[in-house]
């Protein structure tokens, strides 16, 4: 195993040169790739809408085709998942990336083209390994195993040839023998259908195997970590799977989960990679060990324009390229992809940490914030403040979500917390106070409503008892990996559902 271990660790390595590149020519391969995405599709039912044979330039592209979502390109997704080809993209799109983004009712089906899946999905989960590999040329993680924490769902036949699933039922369906070989649990486990039997089934399976990485959403590797502890009586990952090295991570902000995961796993060596992926394409990786920052990767197949966030409810909003963009301001990111999507706005919200080479970190969602009386609270500040708010108290949240308290008579407006704690804070009351005083210092819209409670008052906070969001997901029949709790939402249906549970 060693042998194959560093064959594959230089294999991977090969690639670094690639990333150089784009690093150093970023305009260029951005350009090259829109160019590419326009011709590929030209001759498209959508291609042919837009007249993509006569657009030249970005610029031609911007002003031609309107800015969409998937409500705009539903009518043409619900005609390719009846087995229609030729719609938005020109190669067979047999499989669909199922995804519902929030615990909405409302699932979304985003088309994944063959190039999607090799060209930057799979490319993505190879690059990951292959910064690993340059930042730590001494591992050992093709030794053993890497043990992939997958979504809830089956794949679903729609027609004959055309099938769905969450996006990582999609990967693992698709995924080459070799990778499958270096996987755990056994397929039939991964795409288990029951999350709440698919845990006890994945701790059973991984228990007696060499785990040398983990890949998975935080909040439900928790989970799972929690029953192989259980399984097994250890007291943590360490004592079950000593050569644990590396976890990939990604769809949540691990901050609040990192004093977990330092209990868990009791290594100053343990090695925490973020990526930044989607039903609709990989877009980052953090690329640094030092920084939290995620490299933007600009040679998926994907053409980035970026929207400032002030102008989102603009009636025809001017989308910024790559070279108009300015440090730490807020931005949507909007996509072209080499699986049909075309001008798609994803519904995240970024910030540019640096423009050279150009990395990111991800401040939210555009419809998840609190702005009812013209706060503009972003999920990146409710992290701050959270996170603060644990270090002073000694707490550490495991989940949480929070919505406005409107105007009722004379009554000023607020803020209203459901929280989870994993570990309780000292002093409950200090917590809401350094919550709230660190929203206040980053974010001055907060502290000038907060002035004297002349707009919002202090923050009501319910302290949940555990597994409150665990059973309100299983309620809703929303458990699984791609599923997460909505932090922030500018209305109170969640925080009203949630509180009749406590």
């Amino acid at each position: 195993m060693a042998i194959v271990n560093s064959i594959f660790t230089w294999y991977m390595k090969k690639r670094i040169h690639q990333i150089e590149l784009f690093k150093k020519y970023p305009l260029d391969v951005q350009e090259e790739w829109l160019h590419t995405l326009i011709s590929s599709a030209q001759n498209t039912e959508w291609g042919k809408l837009y007249d993509y044979k006569s657009i030249l330039t970005v610029g031609q592209f911007k002003e031609r085709v309107p800015i969409q979502n998937y409500d705009t390109l539903k009518p043409y997704i619900e005609r390719m998942l009846k087995g229609e080809q030729n719609i938005l993209w020109p190669s067979e799109i047999k499989w669909f990336a199922k995804s519902s983004g929030t615990t909405s009712d409302r699932s979304k089906f985003i088309p994944v083209s063959e190039e999607a899946l090799e060209e930057c999905h799979f490319k993505g989960g190879k690059d990951m390994i292959s910064i690993y590999c340059n930042n730590r040329p001494n591992t050992q993680m093709f030794t053993g195993k890497g043990l992939v924490l997958g979504g809830s769902h089956q794949i679903n036949q729609l027609c004959e040839d055309i099938h769905y699933g969450d996006l990582s039922a999609v990967l693992i369906k698709n995924l080459p023998m070799w990778a499958e070989y270096y996987r755990t649990p056994d397929i039939s486990i991964a795409l288990m259908d029951n999350y709440e039997e698919k845990m006890d089934k994945m701790a059973e399976a991984t228990i007696k195997e060499n785990v040398t990485n983990i890949s998975g959403v935080p909040t439900w590797t928790i989970v799972l970590a929690k029953k192989v502890l259980e399984l097994t009586g250890k007291k943590n990952l360490l004592e079950v799977w000593p050569n644990l090295e590396l976890y990939f991570h990604g769809a949540v902000n691990f901050t609040p989960y990192r004093e977990q995961f330092k209990e868990l796993i009791p290594s100053d060596n343990m090695y925490y990679l973020e990526t930044y992926n989607a039903s609709e394409g990989f877009f980052g990786i953090q690329d640094q060990d030092d920084s939290e920052e995620l490299l933007l990767m600009l040679d998926y197949g994907i053409f980035y324009e970026f929207l400032p966030l002030e102008n989102l409810e603009d009636e025809n909003p001017k989308t910024l390229s790559l070279e108009q963009v300015e440090l730490h301001k807020n931005y949507a990111i909007i996509i072209t992809t080499n699986a049909g999507l075309w001008r798609y706005l994803i519904g995240d919200t970024i910030q540019f940490t640096s423009l050279s080479p150009f990395r990111i970190k991800i401040t939210g969602r555009t419809k998840h914030f609190i702005n009812a009386f013209g706060e503009e609270v972003i999920i990146d500040n409710a992290e701050n403040a959270l996170t603060r708010a644990c270090i002073e108290t000694g707490a550490k949240v495991k989940d949480y979500t929070a919505c406005p308290i409107y105007f009722k008579g004379e009554d000023v407006g607020g803020h209203e917390w459901i929280i989870e704690f994993e570990t309780q804070p000292k002093d409950f009351e200090k917590f809401i106070d350094v919550l709230d005083q660190t929203l206040r210092e980053v974010n001055s819209d907060y502290d000038a409503k907060r002035f004297k409670d002349m707009a919002l008052r202090r923050p009501t906070v319910h302290n949940a008892p555990a597994d409150t969001f665990y059973k309100w997901l299983k309620a809703c029949g929303k458990l699984g990996g791609q599923h997460k709790v909505p932090r922030l939402a500018n209305d109170r249906k969640y925080v009203d559902e949630i509180l009749k549970m406590l």
